[in-house]
């Protein structure tokens, strides 16, 4: 559906990161992702219904979680895409202090 890999990081503005650095930024952006969704969803879900998502997220079942998105809100593939964005753009705003961060920490000190 939607891959977070260096491409995705290139597209943020993220691309010149560390490679070393790379697969902990996506990891962060990954579950930044995974929250909001849950948390957009879970706006429009009754008490049943979260108990019954969360119980299937417990027992670490993806496939049964997703079916169960898919048969109880058809449109969480569009609520993925809304957030995808959203964030995408969160990162493309900060980017240069994310990478000023990771170049500071990078650069060997400077004689005086």
């Amino acid at each position: 559906m939607y891959k977070l890999d260096d491409n995705f990081l290139i597209e943020v503005g993220l691309g010149s990161l560390p490679a070393s650095e790379k697969p902990e930024m996506i990891r962060d952006i990954y579950n930044k992702l995974e929250l909001k969704v849950g948390m957009r969803l879970a706006e429009q879900m009754t008490d049943a219904q979260l108990d019954e998502f969360e119980g299937l997220i417990d027992q670490k079942n993806d496939t049964a979680s997703l079916q169960w998105l898919e048969r109880n809100f058809p449109d969480y593939k569009q609520v993925v895409s809304d957030e995808l964005e959203k964030l995408k753009n969160e990162v493309r705003a900060s980017a240069p202090q994310i990478l000023a961060v990771f170049n500071q920490q990078t650069s060997p000190p400077q004689a005086a």
